[in-house]
């Protein structure tokens, strides 16, 4: 008898499928950037939900360099936090990437580390499951909270991300780009959007403004 189950990919499996065209995608974009022969060791993930783009930065002793950057394909809430389960609003704050998923039904996927100490110090329930959870950057054209920037676009990210994680990357969610207009969204029904909207400012502050 012939199994119709699809064998599990693992991250390595995925790795080793994608990344010789994922480095001719990337190959101009990384030399740019000073990356001649190799990947970043360090990245960080800038998502801003007002401009539905996502930015990708690399790190290292010369300071914090361009690489890509990618549109949403699809959008889910609105400005503000994300507050409870099933309020289809994208996180905003600073977190990290927890994994990553070569087995997602949206491609691929990597998983960010919402809710962190930031949002649980501010949620109203005493149960930390209905703050939500399940956020991933993700490829196809969907989305009900989460950040999806289409299939190439995702493989890119991933293997991205693969080659920095063991040095940890960093997810920044903004609003909006607080680089190119400072003031801050009001946001109804929370009171400590200002705290929030500090931090991811002066997060952002560090890294360079991009001529798209």
């Amino acid at each position: 008898m012939v199994s119709n189950r699809k064998e599990k990919e693992t991250v390595k499996s995925i790795i080793n499928k994608i990344q010789s065209d994922v480095w001719d995608r990337l190959k101009r974009n990384l030399n740019l950037a000073g990356y001649k022969m190799d990947y970043p060791k360090e990245i960080i993930l800038i998502a801003l939900k007002q401009e539905k783009k996502l930015q990708v930065y690399a790190k290292d002793y010369n300071g914090t360099k361009f690489i890509k950057e990618y549109p949403f394909t699809a959008n889910s809430g609105t400005l503000g936090p994300k507050l409870k389960e099933g309020d289809k609003q994208i996180p905003e704050g600073i977190y990290e990437v927890e994994y990553l998923n070569p087995n997602s039904s949206y491609h691929l996927s990597i998983k960010v580390s919402y809710p962190n100490q930031f949002d649980k110090s501010k949620t109203k329930f005493t149960n930390q499951a209905k703050m939500g959870g399940d956020i991933f950057i993700h490829g196809k054209s969907v989305t009900i909270g989460c950040i999806p920037i289409g299939d190439e676009a995702i493989e890119e990210v991933f293997l991205l991300t693969n080659k920095a994680i063991n040095n940890g990357v960093k997810v920044i969610i903004s609003p909006k780009d607080f680089r190119i207009d400072a003031s801050y969204p009001e946001i109804e029904g929370i009171e400590w959007e200002n705290e929030l909207y500090d931090l991811i400012s002066k997060a952002l502050m560090t890294l360079d403004i991009i001529d798209t």
